[in-house]
């Protein structure tokens, strides 16, 4: 951010902009969860096989994902209002198009495009929020109201998508977004007033961006092939060596490139480093739940799509509970890897619950107790791992510090659903051969199979949770804010708790 844009008077019309600011984030969550929801429905209706159905998920996740550092630099060049209204209007017309998809290529073409617009809307709100509130007080209540419906958006998506589904049909949970885009767009065009002199007009890093989105696009597709061609099918091999030989150049590049997409200085110092890592881990475990969980409770416990929203609901009060009651409340006052190590063990304690799944399964007895946990623990590591995300962040890369988070998080969840359907299906596909000699109801064993399969990979997701709290207690070092020149941040009081309070994103 400029001198300029930092000493101009506040905007007065910057409360009515962060109305329209929030509304597009309320529509960019509620499209993450909603589609979850309508995903079976989905896909009967468009004969998306089992093995493909996770690109529902992952070609969203992983453009979005992908492109969202790009984006951050397309919105310092273009300025943060023409690409907020951009996104908008881009997110709307993929999401008219997801609607009315008839076959699995449209669907699947729909999300990837809700993706590319996404990682243009995203960054540019952060900035915007950023550049118009330039009072420490104004910008953490703007930032609280944004993380508020980032919280409490993910239920109302849940229940959403349950009543749309059910009483409309799934298509509505695209269409739904129309609205909300044309009125977050209308209104950003006529409210926002960017300030002067905020862009960045560096050179955009244009192989950065291919590096990086190719080596993720192969790593994902590496994943997914292997679910149905195994692990030892060439183009999978391809598809991971692809992978690693492009993503190796990638950190090549951004180390000799002059305004490299991603500096490298933003990953190496070790709070931050253990920030991405242990919150990409956490996400694949979390994302790949959230599907085995839509179908357990819907194909095998036989529950309507809107009953199915309500179930989620404990995860939802328990992340939303863990990040103001617990995150917020403590935050300032251990050091952070003592909440997010114990939050991301808490998880891992929920998980290791919903590993018992089975036909008969309770939902009071372990479903709800697991879910509220898996919840909780995450929302109580969540809260200081975007606070830590700017840790000792020069102003330069505060912005790509952020973003990262974000990727970090739509990636792991990409890596998450692949992998984990990879695994459940291949448990799945070993449960049938197992058993189908002494099987009498070959529906019954398919049942049977299909949760043997997503307990077995469950099981893998208790194993990641635990990693990740292994490594945010080894790598994140720093003392608590307001530690003083003992804390290993060593800032003043006031100076690390606004850093640790306050995430700041500046492109």
């Amino acid at each position: 951010m400029s001198q300029t844009a930092d000493t101009a008077l506040p905007d007065p019309s910057r409360w009515k902009a962060l109305a329209f600011i929030a509304l597009a984030q309320l529509m960019v969550v509620l499209d993450a969860t909603i589609v979850n929801i309508a995903l079976p429905s989905a896909q009967t209706d468009l004969g998306i096989s089992d093995g493909n159905k996770q690109w529902v998920i992952t070609a969203y996740a992983l453009a979005f994902g992908g492109l969202l550092l790009f984006g951050g630099r397309i919105s310092d060049l273009w300025g943060r209002k023409r690409t907020f209204v951009v996104g908008l209007i881009g997110f709307a017309l993929a999401s008219a198009l997801g609607g009315a998809a008839q076959n699995e290529a449209m669907m699947f073409g729909s999300r990837a495009l809700q993706g590319v617009f996404g990682a243009l809307l995203a960054p540019a709100a952060l900035s915007l929020l950023a550049v118009m509130f330039t009072d420490a007080k104004e910008r953490a209540k703007a930032f609280g109201i944004y993380g508020a419906i980032a919280g409490g958006g993910g239920a109302v998506g849940l229940i959403l998508g349950g009543f749309l589904t059910e009483y409309l049909n799934w298509r509505w949970t695209f269409f739904v977004n129309i609205p909300f885009a044309v009125v977050a767009a209308a209104g950003a065009y006529f409210v926002i007033r960017e300030p002067s002199g905020a862009r960045n007009r560096a050179p955009l890093d244009i192989p950065g961006v291919v590096l990086s989105t190719l080596g993720l696009v192969a790593l994902v597709y590496g994943f997914t092939r292997a679910e149905s061609a195994g692990w030892s099918d060439a183009l999978t091999v391809s598809m991971f060596i692809a992978a690693a030989v492009l993503l190796v150049a990638f950190v090549v590049v951004e180390s000799r490139v002059k305004s490299p997409l991603l500096p490298l200085r933003v990953l190496t110092e070790r709070n931050r480093g253990g920030v991405y890592l242990s919150l990409g881990l956490a996400i694949i475990a979390m994302f790949g739940l959230f599907l085995f969980l839509t179908y357990y409770l819907q194909v095998v416990k036989g529950y309507s799509p809107v009953k199915t929203g309500f179930a989620f609901m404990p995860m939802i009060v328990g992340m939303i509970t863990g990040s103001t009651q617990i995150g917020t409340r403590l935050m300032t006052r251990v050091p952070p890897r003592l909440l997010m190590g114990p939050g991301f063990l808490v998880a891992a304690v929920g998980m290791l619950l919903l590993t018992q799944l089975d036909l008969n399964t309770s939902y009071a007895a372990v479903i709800l107790p697991g879910m509220l946990l898996l919840g909780l623990g995450m929302g109580t590591a969540f809260m200081p791992a975007m606070s830590l995300a700017t840790h000792g962040i020069e102003p330069r890369d505060a912005g790509v510090a952020s973003a990262m988070v974000n990727t970090s998080q739509q990636v792991g969840g990409a890596i998450g659903t692949a992998l984990l359907n990879t695994i459940a299906a291949s448990a799945t596909t070993a449960y049938v051969a197992d058993h189908a000699a002494r099987a009498t109801d070959p529906e019954l064993l398919q049942l049977q199979a299909m949760v043997s399969g997503f307990a077995a990979a469950i099981w893998w997701a208790v194993g990641i949770l635990v990693a990740a709290a292994a490594i945010a207690i080894a790598l994140i070092n720093t003392g608590r804010p307001g530690a003083g020149p003992g804390g290993a941040d060593g800032a003043s009081g006031a100076d690390a708790e606004e850093e640790f309070r306050i995430p700041v994103v500046a492109h």
